[in-house]
């Protein structure tokens, strides 16, 4: 008996081929798709598809982590996001709202002694004012980003979290009511796995973080 006596002539010809809009309602896991609207392939992993890496083109980033912020926190540890298998790394704050304006602080875990170095600049939107921010060495990076009362984003990398080495950062963040822009380094060369997210002042509520590692080689 042939294939056609089980599957209609339409997936004989074309299997597993849709669009982003038009996916399986029901897959299974291990099954298969292409996306003619996304040039994509991707396999249901039991919860979600996943894309597929293509050999000669993988991609730059792998979300390693995602946490959530929570309700009324001052502080969010994030653990387990840094290790060997990369060296440099991506982080993606969105949609954060701090019960004040104050700054986001970011802390090494582990490393609490007074290593942190920064500095950079703050556009005020309402005022168009330009204000350059350079504290002696602190224990954490004391702004790391601007924490509004309404969404606050950032975007920022950390450099050589992992390694027995100086690490370091380039964050850029905004909320409606300012931009922030900011580099530094840290001097401890404690190889640190995780990191703390915190607020100066107020608590933070809703929002995600993810960590992104940075692929060196195919």
């Amino acid at each position: 008996m042939g294939l056609s006596n089980y599957l209609p002539s339409s997936r004989l010809i074309q299997p597993g081929v849709c669009t982003s809009s038009t996916r399986p309602a029901s897959p299974f896991e291990g099954q298969y798709i292409y996306e003619t609207d996304t040039n994509r392939t991707l396999v249901y992993d039991g919860g979600a598809w996943v894309m597929t890496v293509d050999a000669d083109s993988p991609p730059a980033l792998e979300l390693i982590k995602a946490q959530t912020v929570g309700s009324a926190v001052a502080s969010v540890t994030v653990s387990d996001c840094f290790s060997s298998t990369y060296d440099n790394y991506r982080l993606v704050v969105q949609g954060v709202v701090n019960s004040q304006a104050a700054n986001f602080t970011f802390q090494f875990s582990g490393i609490t002694s007074s290593t942190y170095l920064m500095g950079g600049t703050f556009f005020n939107y309402a005022s168009a004012t330009v204000t350059g921010y350079g504290p002696a060495a602190t224990t954490n990076w004391a702004a790391f980003g601007v924490a509004g009362t309404t969404n606050s984003h950032i975007c920022a990398d950390i450099f050589a979290p992992f390694a027995t080495t100086t690490k370091a950062m380039f964050s850029q963040s905004t909320s409606t009511a300012s931009y922030y822009s900011f580099g530094g380094t840290c001097t401890s060369t404690t190889s640190a796995s995780g990191f703390v997210l915190a607020v100066n002042a107020g608590t933070m509520t809703g929002g995600t973080i993810r960590v992104y590692g940075y692929r060196n080689a195919i």
